[in-house]
């Protein structure tokens, strides 16, 4: 049974909203500004967050950029379809999905279970070594941070969830394909240029020279793994 965090300030919203997730197995926490829900995810553990954006007191945005610097959990967006612009700011500052009102149920439920796979296939909700250390590079799952021979390394959720899983298996070779499905819990389509574009942004945040990378090795024609930071 998975804690979903539900935070709207309109009350019979969430009150659907738990209609739904509990029938689906699930507890329910329920928030109604952006402070209520931050105080939830510091007091319970939680799996999945569902946030509206137009929230008095404190916003989804503003409410998003806080839940990021101290968790990693997924975050689905409600938002208005006037809201284009939040919606788009919402997925750059860290939201995994958004749902636009009115929602349909179904499609709801079916983003959630989305999300949920992803993260406990990379290891949310299991207990783990929270502290990763390979060469230089440490994560720390417990804080979310990853440093850089003692120096805080800044990584995009998608760029820590790739790092986590190669770190997780270090000298295990995972395909695009399957970095994609583990990482964002869909079918694998387009996988190869996503998964690029994430390998080579975290080359460049972590190695000295990302044309000879110590760490994010490619083995062509199979995939990348994560070695001790050798050049070889």
């Amino acid at each position: 049974m998975y804690r979903i965090l539900v935070c709207d300030d309109e009350r019979d919203i969430v009150s659907a909203l738990k209609i739904y997730l509990e029938a689906e197995g699930h507890a329910v926490a329920t928030a109604y500004t952006g402070a209520e829900a931050l105080a939830a995810l510091e007091r319970e553990e939680i799996h999945l967050i569902l946030l509206d954006i137009m929230m008095p007191e404190m916003d989804g945005i503003t409410a998003m950029t806080r839940i990021r610097e101290r968790s990693n959990v997924p975050v689905i967006l409600l938002t208005a379809k006037s809201e284009d612009t939040d919606k788009v700011l919402g997925l750059n500052l860290g939201a995994d999905d958004y749902v636009t009102k009115p929602f349909n149920p179904v499609e709801l439920l079916a983003r959630v279970r989305s999300q949920l796979r992803r993260y406990m296939q990379l290891g949310g909700g299991e207990p783990k070594p929270s502290l990763l250390t390979i060469g230089g590079v440490s994560l720390d799952d417990g804080a979310k941070a990853v440093t850089l021979d003692g120096e805080p390394v800044s990584l995009t959720p998608r760029e820590y969830d790739i790092l986590k899983l190669l770190m997780s298996h270090p000298g295990q070779v995972f395909s695009p394909r399957e970095i994609y499905r583990q990482v964002w819990g869909e079918a694998p389509y387009g996988a190869e240029n996503a998964v690029a574009v994430h390998i080579r942004h975290l080359r460049e945040k972590l190695e000295f020279d990302p044309a000879e990378p110590r760490y994010i090795k490619v083995i062509w024609g199979q995939g990348y793994r994560f070695t001790g930071g050798n050049t070889k």
